[in-house]
């Protein structure tokens, strides 16, 4: 999943990076309002970030504007921890949760995750598809024999986002707009590579092949 978050505060910008990172997430940063509102509708986004106080524009007039667009993208929100105002606010304009600064960055994460999976319609976490059993908090993919493997990063984004969309062809350029992040070389024939990796993990079989037209993952929820 890709995400993009829209911080003002350098420091608290790149440690929330660092820990989405950690999470698994591809993550974009931009820090002021107007450049947020352009990426969020020409990128093909999973999820934002968004504080309310940016400059040259404020978070709650992006996502007014995003919404009287038809722009869905889930927005969380930061907002001051006592400022219930803009809790309410966010919330009014349409975001999808939000989270109260100063906060914890597991905090920040559960709720991420939560908002995701819910947009997936999977309510509980972890992900069981075709045998194959994916522990997005230990970043492990059981395949259908019982053998666990370590997946890298890419690996890991890939895999989760193939089992979030199960029986729907994938192409390699949308597979490269969630799986690297903004300033990535996005190569889409890398794709490749890691999916013969994923395949030599965990079974030939796993990802059908349809020819110019990109990969499907034929699972169904267990």
């Amino acid at each position: 999943m890709r995400l993009l978050v829209v911080e003002d505060d350098a420091v608290l910008a790149a440690k929330i990076q660092a820990a989405l990172r950690k999470a698994g997430y591809a993550v974009d940063v931009v820090d002021n309002g107007v450049d947020a509102e352009f990426l969020g509708d020409e990128e093909p986004y999973d999820l934002v970030v968004l504080d309310l106080g940016l400059p040259l524009r404020s978070g709650k007039e992006v996502l007014e504007n995003w919404r009287s667009r038809g722009n869905k993208v889930l927005v969380l929100v930061l907002t001051a921890r006592d400022a219930w105002n803009e809790r309410v606010d966010g919330l009014k304009a349409g975001a999808d949760d939000y989270v109260g600064k100063p906060f914890h960055m597991e905090e920040l994460i559960a709720r991420i995750d939560v908002l995701i999976r819910r947009n997936h319609g999977k309510a509980a976490p972890g992900l069981h598809l075709a045998g194959i059993s994916l522990d997005e908090e230990r970043q492990i993919a059981t395949a259908a024999d019982g053998s666990q493997h370590q997946l890298t990063r890419t690996e890991f984004r890939l895999l989760r986002y193939f089992m979030m969309h199960p029986g729907v062809i994938l192409s390699k350029s949308r597979l490269t707009e969630h799986v690297y992040e903004g300033d990535s070389d996005k190569d889409s024939n890398v794709i490749e590579v890691y999916v013969k990796r994923l395949r030599n993990k965990l079974g030939q079989k796993l990802f059908e092949t349809r020819r110019g037209q990109g990969y499907i993952f034929p699972g169904k929820e267990a």
